[in-house]
This record gives C-alpha cells, sequence and structure tokens, in this order.
C-alpha cells in the first residue's frame, strides 16, 4: 500500500515539476510557480490515481489528468485568498501578500487555462464526458465560495446550510477527483457513482476535519493562523454547533466576542475556545468527522473489485481521518 501510494506521489510530483509554467513576461508566471512549489497534500490527484488503479495498472496515462484538479485546486486558493485577505497559506505568504491582487487574479486565471490544456491530453473518447463533468464540479466550487461568502454576512447559518455549502465548495471536487479516475479506467456507470459519493462524504469529513484543526491544531504542523476562523467570526460548524448549545451566561459570552469590534486575538481565540470546550464541541466534531468517512467506506465496500484493490483507497481515508495538519 505505502509502496503504490509513494509511486503516486512520485509520478504527480515530477508532473507538477515539469509543467509549462516559465512563459512570459514573468510577472504572469512566477506566482504559478511559487504557488505549486509549495507542495500540500495533493490529495486531489491521488484520489484520482488510486480510482484508476483500481482498474488499470499503469498510472502514467492517467496523471496529467489529475495534475490538472491540483492546478485547479490552487486557482481556486489563489483566488479564495484574496478574497479571505489571508496571509499564509502552507505557512508561506500567501500569492497576493507576496505579490499584488491583481497579478493573484490574473496568475490564477492563466492557471484555469492550463487545467483546460491538461484535461484535453485525456483519450478523445472519454474528453466530452469528463469535461462536461468537471465544468459542472468546477461551477459548483463557484457556487460554494459565493454561499461561504453570503454566509459573513448573515447573522445566523444552519447546520445543514453550513454542509451544503462545504458540499459545493470542498467535497465535490474530491468527489469528481474519483470519479476521474474511475473515468479513465473505464469503470461501469454503478461503480464511477460509487466512487463519485465516496469522495463527497471524504470531502465534507476532510473539511469538518479543517474546521477541527483551525481551534485544536499544533501550530507548527498546521501551517496556517490557528485561530483564524473564531477571529473572523467564520461560521463553521463549529461555532454553528456553539451557537445552538450555548445557554445563559456561556451565550451572552460568545455573542460578546463575536460583535466585539476592537479585541485582543490570542483573548478572543483562547476565550471562544474556552466556549466550544465547556460545552463538548470539538468531540462532537469528530463524531460527524467519523459518520461521514463512515459513508465512504461503505460507499468504497459496494465497488465490484477485488478487495485488495481497495486497501490503498482504504488507507489514504484512514490517514485523511487521523490527520493533524
Amino acid at each position: 500500500m505505502k509502496e503504490e501510494l509513494q509511486v503516486f506521489t512520485d509520478l504527480i510530483k515530477n508532473e507538477i515539476e515539469n509543467l509549462p509554467l516559465d512563459g512570459h513576461p514573468k510577472e504572469l508566471y512566477e506566482p504559478i510557480q511559487y504557488l505549486m512549489s509549495l507542495g500540500g497534500k495533493r490529495l486531489r490527484p491521488l484520489l484520482t490515481l488510486m480510482a484508476h488503479s483500481l482498474y488499470k495498472d499503469d498510472p502514467r496515462v492517467a496523471v496529467k489528468a489529475a495534475v490538472a484538479l491540483e492546478l485547479f485546486h490552487n486557482f481556486t486558493l489563489m483566488h479564495d485568498d484574496i478574497m479571505d485577505s489571508a496571509p499564509l497559506r502552507r505557512g508561506k505568504a500567501t500569492v497576493h501578500k507576496k505579490y499584488n491582487d491583481n497579478i493573484a487574479i490574473l496568475s490564477g486565471d492563466v492557471m484555469l487555462v492550463k487545467v483546460y490544456d491538461l484535461l484535453l491530453t485525456v483519450p478523445s473518447d472519454q474528453l466530452k464526458d469528463i469535461l462536461l463533468s468537471f465544468n459542472k464540479c468546477a461551477a459548483q466550487v463557484c457556487e460554494g465560495q459565493q454561499l461561504d461568502m453570503n454566509y459573513e454576512g448573515m447573522e445566523s447559518v444552519t447546520e445543514k446550510e453550513y454542509l451544503e455549502m462545504i458540499e459545493l465548495k470542498t467535497a465535490v471536487l474530491l468527489g469528481f477527483s474519483l470519479e476521474l479516475g474511475a473515468i479513465l479506467g473505464g469503470a461501469d456507470k454503478e461503480s464511477r457513482a460509487l466512487l463519485k459519493e465516496a469522495g463527497i462524504h471524504m470531502g465534507l469529513g476532510f473539511q469538518l476535519k479543517d474546521d477541527l484543526l483551525d481551534v485544536y491544531a499544533d501550530k507548527e504542523k498546521f501551517g496556517k493562523v490557528i485561530g483564524g476562523d473564531i477571529i473572523a467570526n467564520k461560521k463553521t460548524f463549529l461555532l454553528i454547533k456553539a451557537i445552538e448549545g450555548a445557554e445563559g451566561k456561556v451565550k451572552e459570552e460568545l455573542k460578546n466576542w463575536l460583535t466585539r469590534e476592537h479585541f485582543n486575538n490570542e483573548d478572543k481565540v483562547a476565550a471562544v475556545k474556552g466556549i466550544y470546550n465547556g460545552l463538548h464541541i470539538k468531540a462532537l466534531t469528530e463524531k460527524k468527522i467519523q459518520d461521514y468517512f463512515k459513508m465512504a467506506l461503505e460507499a468504497l465496500e459496494q465497488i465490484s473489485v477485488a478487495k485488495e484493490k481497495k486497501l490503498t483507497l482504504k488507507s489514504f481515508a484512514q490517514y485523511l481521518i487521523n490527520r493533524e495538519e
């Protein structure tokens, strides 16, 4: 399992390092090289290659399409970081901070063009199917980001609304990552649908884990500002459940921190984290994460391929549950 995952990781790394991203003017392409060089988990192309390996033995034929999803993911990050005024990405300065907003916008646009260049390398008989599915997924990611921004200006967001938003913003791309591998591998429609379903459940669990890590992660491992969501009053699963569960003085204290315009960041993070602890929000979130990954694994169980072929994908799902960054 580890050997197969290492093969996939090396293929993806090599493909990314050899992407044609050294065009002119350099001010347009250098930020793309910078962002792609920061690494990251690269789980989307990994999921594509893992799904492809359920049906085919040579991952090299799928690696360009797989890397297209990593490029698309980073394109969304480049633009999202501008919208969020985020200072750090993977422990380094975000593109708009290192360069400027206009460069980050334009470089992101070029990244999206390069995504289609890579997707055009798929077999011609699969191209239309893949592009239609990708375009639907890409639009959903944008819809999710818009909902996320809408929620910033709303007084309250329900758990249902939040889960629908993160399904669009994050989970559908993980679902398409597995679906893409299935299409390239020649999977039947039922297996393709099950893999997409598994990916969406993984994506929901993955984002909830991100919400959790934003508050409870080891700063050295996380690579982003700890408590950033709390400082920004971001309506995460944790905050939504805290608002639902808080009563009396705790409710008043939470409301005070959410409405206060001037505060010390560390004080606010510590206070809100204390409220979360008192309401057992961490355990509640962990349970929700486990539920989603359980549904993902149940979908994988239904796919009609040999059990041993699923081991790498199942092991990777377990890693996502237990990750610390």
